[in-house]
């Protein structure tokens, strides 16, 4: 979901309207690419990602290679870094992933200094915003089940907007950002569903005539879905506060 999550991540960020030169934590960094957009738009002093995935973290040195950002191995609900030591703290499509998102939440409060910021964006799941939406309602029509995040409640505004205030946060506000990307035709669009952890296993699991009955069902569901270029939409619903 890196291409989709770099779509959100720029307007995510101009409407947290920081200034540059802050201390940043991403927050399950995972390849790095909401990363990137911290150092292009924001202009950060330092930034540490944290993520559990070795090989993600390998791909998001690579990626990144800036003396202002570091990488570290670690788990977003016991972050490996000492109270107080950034300015903002950011999940981009990472807290419906955390078992248990309130300590997540506060774990952030912990990193983060007093009066700084802490925001997250993730896909209006319930509301149908995922990127591959097409393709999953496909999917549940045919009778088959799609994997879903461990904390897929946790992705809706009214949830979000609730951990930030139980885990202390005040001037806690939500945004919902649509945004959309173009492919040169309806299977170039499936292609990107092959890489979806949400549809890996299940494509890998299902026989070829049972994967083209699914491909076949998702084209019809999309009307402007022929051999030309494709638009696809997807929501996000993003919050933000502020610690004490």
């Amino acid at each position: 979901m890196g291409r989709w999550s770099a779509q959100v991540a720029h307007p995510f960020l101009g409407w947290l309207a920081l200034p540059a030169g802050l201390e940043w934590l991403d927050d399950g960094c995972g390849d790095g690419s909401f990363t990137q957009a911290l150092v292009e738009r924001q202009l950060p002093a330092t930034v540490v990602g944290v993520d559990p995935a070795p090989a993600q973290l390998s791909y998001a040195r690579r990626r990144v290679a800036d003396a202002r950002v570091r990488f570290l191995e670690g788990d977003a609900q016991n972050l490996p870094l000492p109270d107080a030591c950034v300015d903002a703290a950011a999940m981009a499509l990472v807290l419906f992933f955390v078992p248990d998102p309130l300590q997540g939440v506060r774990e952030m409060v912990r990193v983060v200094r007093a009066g700084g910021t802490i925001a997250a964006y993730q896909w209006d799941l319930a509301g149908g915003g995922f990127p591959l939406q097409p393709i999953l309602d496909a999917v549940h029509a045919g009778g088959y089940q799609s994997q879903q995040p461990p904390s897929a409640w946790a992705a809706a505004l009214k949830a979000s907007e609730d951990l930030w205030r139980s885990a202390g946060l005040v001037d806690v506000l939500t945004r919902q950002f649509e945004v959309s990307r173009t492919f040169e035709s309806f299977d170039d669009f499936w292609r990107t569903a092959n890489g979806s952890p949400r549809l890996r296993d299940l494509f890998a699991s299902l026989s070829p005539a049972e994967l083209e009955r699914i491909k076949e069902d998702a084209r019809g569901r999309i009307a402007s879905a022929g051999d030309g270029p494709l638009v696809i939409k997807a929501r996000a619903n993003a919050v933000k506060g502020r610690t004490r």
